[in-house]
């Protein structure tokens, strides 16, 4: 992913992440911003034993390890566009998601993920 690209992304949906009640961006904006920082874990944390899944814009395997190739993966992290923004921003820890029921993080290598946030600043 290109760093100039991962910017303008997140940053076309900072005004959003940092209040809710602004008007929530275009869907294909949204999109952008998910892909951009799901695909840069992917790229900085390269491998196949955990899926992060942000539903419906991406699915993306990362973290070093034994590979997932059929059925359900046994490490999946998966939550909604805006708590994957807030968490790849740094605006909300990774622990505190879990605690408010906005994130699932199943399987022993799934909370790895949170080594690597924040992926990008707003």
């Amino acid at each position: 992913m290109d760093p100039g690209e991962l910017r303008a992304a997140v940053a076309a949906v900072g005004e959003w992440l940092r209040d809710e009640s602004v008007e929530k961006p275009e869907r294909a904006v949204v999109a952008a911003a998910v892909r951009a920082t799901a695909r840069t874990l992917a790229g900085d944390a390269p491998g196949g034993s955990v899926e992060v899944r942000v539903p419906p814009f991406v699915a993306v395997q990362c973290i070093e390890g034994p590979r997932h190739t059929r059925g359900t993966p046994p490490n999946v992290v998966e939550t909604d566009a805006r708590t994957w923004l807030l968490l790849a921003t740094g605006l909300l820890a990774f622990d505190a998601a879990l605690e408010a029921g906005v994130l699932t993080a199943s399987g022993s290598r799934a909370g790895e993920v949170a080594r690597w946030l924040p992926i990008a600043q707003i």
